[in-house]
């Protein structure tokens, strides 16, 4: 199959028209008319991810976040990281697509299948986005209930054991059940006040500042997590689409650890 052949079925999972529009999604880098010989998922595309591709002769790397999302100046071999993995892929013919928005804005996407980990029941779109296509649920973020109400330090138990964490930041305690939760994948901040309005018991995101935890107003718990590991479990989904749609083709697993953020 074709690179173009691919990036149409991944299209029709998760429409780019449906991503933000600053964001940079589909193919990114290669030749749509390539064939593919072997494909590699990832969370982000760096020059590791791209040199462990070579080693497992993946010529296509389907990747959630996009490797150029900025405008580019340049592209020389002494730039950022960036440059450096762009120069990479193309020297060894490797295409590149990114999923990015499309999975946020989806009603069945990444802060989905967060929830779905987390156990949340009757899930539904925390911020509805308006949509020509009726037929297609779109917005940020998931809110639900668990299946049975936990106090605070058991909630937190819980969210450490399902998502692997080593620690979370959260604001203060009200000392009181957790029930119904809201949750948006990577950096959430703008859905604070979209939670408050739903009388959620706590919401779990990512990237929050010191300011931001002050607009819990001993109302709700904000909670965060972590941005990797907010979106590390949807290499898992992308590849599962993929095995199910693509039976005839490898599919392999990133094995590089990619998370910027270390902890002493």
């Amino acid at each position: 199959m074709k690179v173009s052949e691919i990036t149409e079925i991944l299209d029709k999972w998760m429409p780019i028209s449906i991503a933000e529009d600053f964001d940079n999604v589909g193919l990114i880098i290669g030749n749509p008319d390539s064939l593919v010989k072997n494909i590699l998922v990832t969370l982000d595309t760096t020059s590791n991810v791209i040199d462990e591709a070579i080693d497992n002769n993946c010529n296509l790397i389907i990747s959630y976040h996009p490797i150029i999302f900025n405008d580019l100046k340049k592209v020389t071999s002494d730039s950022g990281y960036v440059q450096k993995s762009v120069i990479k892929a193309v020297k060894n013919n490797i295409s590149v697509y990114a999923i990015h928005t499309s999975l946020d804005n989806h009603a069945k996407g990444i802060s989905y299948f967060l929830s779905k980990k987390i156990g949340l029941k009757n899930t539904s779109v925390l911020i509805p986005k308006k949509n020509h296509d009726s037929n297609l649920k779109l917005g940020m973020g998931i809110k639900g209930k668990l299946e049975k109400p936990l106090e605070e330090d058991d909630f937190f138990n819980l969210l450490k054991d399902k998502l692997n964490l080593k620690y979370l930041r959260h604001s203060v305690k009200l000392n009181r059940k957790v029930s119904k939760v809201s949750v948006i994948a990577g950096s959430g901040s703008f859905a604070i006040k979209d939670s408050l309005d739903c009388n959620v018991d706590a919401f779990i995101t990512s990237d929050l500042k010191y300011h931001n935890f002050f607009e819990a107003d001993n109302e709700t718990l904000l909670i965060d997590i972590g941005h990797y590991e907010s979106e590390n479990h949807i290499k898992l989904i992308i590849k599962d689409f993929l095995i199910k749609n693509l039976p005839n083709f490898t599919i392999l697993l990133s094995k590089e650890n990619i998370n910027p953020v270390n902890y002493y």
